[in-house]
């Protein structure tokens, strides 16, 4: 067996061992998954301008999110049903993530409750929350997380209905019977609510004290309506093109939403990392970390807990390496100048 080097490896590696409607399931997007392709492919719009004769020895990855340390600035993105991946779903690859030194989402869809996930990783948690028609499912979930330890709670805004994944609905495809959203009961009705508005924000700090995060934002206009409502961050975010299909590639909307906030709030990005090279590209648009989600997966299902954490291992290496050829010691270094878009 070759060697794994790079995400692309666990991904090839995954498809081959995950039952087919799982694979479909995780790797679809919506309508003819322009977005989904596009994630990925936006970053070879960017390219590099490397600076050379600058001491690099032992390149330093380690930042803050929200004051939190983590090892490098890559974290967890939320995902839902993973024991379709493998037995132990959220709690392998929350363990996974946290010997990586990084940060865990949970997802209000997750396989595992919030609970066990918390009881399973050494690391930091936030919790990812929907907001539900009945608003004492969101009410509930957030109580829950504040008192499991959780230190953020990461808004989804994107959903005002779920996506439909044509892909998947195509071959007739469903969810084995043990595949359940494991924090709510059958009888609880998980329907989100597709008339929430900015007030939300208003109403969550009434519930609780954590730091609240906005998921979803692709353009100057929320990130300012982001602020302006008192979120403690923004996640440049198409939901991995599951949502809205020709939705903005997150990485073409990150300069946007960098611009209006003005370093009033962090911004982080997940969608369409695949190389430590596309996060070096990310921070240097103005990201402060990004987040991964399908190639976590990937990791998951190839080797559970410890895939997850070798998945975070390239990604290390990888900037590491671009850091290091670029001229840069420290993220700090990391400026819009070592960029420059096709």
């Amino acid at each position: 067996m070759e060697t794994i080097v790079q995400v692309s490896q666990y991904e090839e590696l995954a498809r081959s061992r995950v039952d087919e409607a799982a694979w479909c399931y995780i790797a679809s997007g919506t309508g003819r998954e322009q977005t989904l392709r596009g994630n990925v492919a936006a970053f070879e719009q960017f390219w590099l301008r490397p600076r050379v004769l600058v001491p690099t020895a032992g390149c330093d990855m380690g930042t803050t999110v929200l004051g939190t340390p983590i090892s490098l600035p890559v974290m967890a993105a939320p995902t839902g049903f993973q024991k379709l991946l493998h037995p132990a779903g959220e709690a392998a690859s929350a363990r996974g993530t946290g010997l990586a030194q990084t940060l865990y989402v949970a997802s209000s869809s997750a396989t595992t409750s919030l609970e066990e996930i918390a009881s399973a990783t050494s690391g930091p948690l936030w919790f990812q929350l929907y907001m539900y028609k009945e608003r004492v499912l969101s009410e509930q979930l957030v109580r829950r997380a504040e008192q499991a330890g959780y230190r953020a709670i990461v808004v989804t805004l994107d959903t005002p209905y779920y996506g439909r994944k044509e892909r998947f609905a195509r071959k007739n495809y469903s969810f084995p019977e043990h595949i359940a959203k494991a924090n709510f009961s059958a009888e609880q009705d998980d329907t989100v609510d597709s008339e929430m508005g900015w007030d939300i924000f208003d109403w969550l700090r009434t519930i609780t004290d954590l730091p609240l995060l906005a998921k979803g934002i692709l353009t100057a206009e929320d990130a300012e309506l982001a602020v302006q409502h008192g979120v403690a961050g923004i996640i440049v975010s198409n939901h991995g093109g599951r949502q809205l299909d020709a939705a903005l590639p997150s990485v073409l909307a990150l300069p946007e939403v960098v611009l209006a906030v003005q370093g009033r709030v962090e911004v982080y990005l997940d969608g369409g990392i695949r190389s430590g090279t596309d996060v070096f590209k990310a921070l240097a648009l103005g990201a402060r970390a990004v987040l991964v989600g399908r190639p976590m997966l990937w990791g998951l299902a190839v080797a559970g807990a410890q895939g997850v954490t070798h998945v975070f291992d390239i990604l290390r290496e990888e900037l590491q390496y671009a850091m290091a050829l670029s001229g840069c010691p420290a993220l700090s270094a990391i400026t819009p100048s070592l960029i420059k878009h096709q």
